[in-house]
C-alpha cells in the first residue's frame, strides 16, 4: 500500500472493517485497453450472480464492484443491482452526518460515484474508492455532489467511526467515469 503521507494515519485505524478490507485493495488499477487487470475481474466472479455475467472489461464503470467486493469481504449486505453506484444510497442505514467508514453515494455526468469516507475539508469529502482516475485511490468530491451517506450496520459501531477534518490542499475530481 503506497498511501500519501497525509493519509498514512489509516494504516494505523483498527477499523472500521471496510475501510481495513478496501485498503488492502489500494492502488490497483485499471489496465488501458483491451487488456482488462484480472484482479478487478476476479471481484466480479467473486461477487458472483448477475453482476459475473453483466462484468465483462475493467473499462467499464467498477466504482460500485469496488464497494460490493469491499461489503462482501466484510460480511456486509451487497445492495441489489451493486454496479449501478446510484443503488449503494439503500445499503445500511440513512446518517446524516458522514463519518469514517461510511458509505457515500455521490451524483456525476451520467450517473453516479461510491465510496468511503475517510475524512472531509471544508467543501469536500476525502473519498476511498474503486474507479478514482482508473484506480483505487482517495480523492476529494464536492460535498454538493453528495446523494446519501449512509453507515454500515453493525453489531457493536467501531469506537473509532468519528468524523475527521483534513486540508484541503488537493485537486478536486470533476468526474469518477
Amino acid at each position: 500500500m503506497a498511501l500519501d503521507a497525509k493519509y498514512k494515519w489509516l494504516e494505523k485505524e483498527p477499523g472500521p472493517i471496510m475501510i481495513r478490507k478496501a485498503l488492502e485493495l489500494y492502488d490497483t488499477t485499471e489496465i488501458k485497453g483491451p487488456v482488462n487487470n484480472p484482479v478487478i475481474m476476479k471481484w466480479a466472479k467473486e461477487i458472483g450472480g448477475n453482476v459475473a455475467d453483466v462484468y465483462k472489461a475493467d473499462e467499464i464503470a467498477w466504482c460500485g464492484l469496488f464497494i460490493a467486493v469491499v461489503a462482501k469481504r466484510s460480511s456486509k449486505q451487497i445492495v441489489k443491482d451493486p454496479l449501478w453506484a446510484l443503488n449503494w444510497g439503500t445499503f445500511g442505514k440513512f446518517t446524516d452526518t458522514a463519518m469514517l467508514g461510511d458509505v457515500l453515494v455521490f451524483v456525476r455526468n451520467g450517473g453516479g460515484h461510491v465510496g468511503l469516507y475517510v475524512g472531509e475539508d471544508t467543501t469536500c469529502y476525502h473519498v476511498l474508492g474503486g474507479n478514482q482516475s482508473d484506480k483505487v485511490c482517495i480523492t476529494r468530491i464536492e460535498k454538493k455532489r453528495l446523494y446519501a451517506a449512509r453507515r454500515p450496520n453493525y453489531n457493536i459501531q467501531p469506537a473509532n467511526v468519528r468524523r475527521i477534518i483534513l486540508s484541503s490542499s488537493e485537486q478536486i475530481s470533476e468526474n469518477e467515469a
